[in-house]
């Protein structure tokens, strides 16, 4: 980290500042145009962010630079049965991670990653999951993630 950044864990009055960040990744994941109206999205997603911060089952860090927005991540729980490899059945799920651009390349997004990789071992979390764009899959490798070959999707 070439720069001291400000890494700031969210609280319920950051809500607006982490719907933003939000519709900005989903813009730039699924590559839409501004014009795509994304307003359901957000009023869920602020809806999200309100039970879920309070509950502990999302944590999200906001990185800024004197005061500036310049980044964030995030980390979603959840639960499903036990199993042999993870006899708790806890996850979690990290998410929206996000760098501007011009604060890219500088260790930003790995101290964010960092951080939330802390946050869900000290919940006793062993599974840890995420989408990778093809941007952000260097960063997860070198931190360590590797590809799940087994896992399938059925979409809609």
């Amino acid at each position: 980290m070439a720069k001291n950044y400000k890494y700031k864990k969210a609280i319920i009055a950051d809500i607006d500042e982490l719907v933003k960040t939000r519709i900005i990744v989903l813009r730039a994941a699924n590559k839409l145009s501004n014009d795509v109206d994304m307003s359901l999205v957000e009023k869920e997603s602020y809806e999200y962010y309100k039970s879920a911060l309070e509950t502990g089952e999302h944590v999200a860090y906001l990185v800024y630079d004197n005061g500036a927005f310049v980044g964030a991540g995030g980390v979603s729980f959840y639960q499903v049965m036990p199993t042999y490899h993870n006899p708790t059945g806890k996850k979690a799920y990290i998410m929206n991670m996000y760098t501007a651009s011009e604060y890219r390349r500088q260790g930003i997004a790995f101290h964010t990653l960092d951080l939330l990789v802390k946050d869900v071992r000290k919940q006793g979390v062993s599974q840890i999951a995420l989408e990778a764009t093809e941007m952000g899959r260097p960063l997860y490798e070198k931190y360590g993630f590797v590809k799940m070959e087994d896992e399938m999707e059925l979409i809609k």
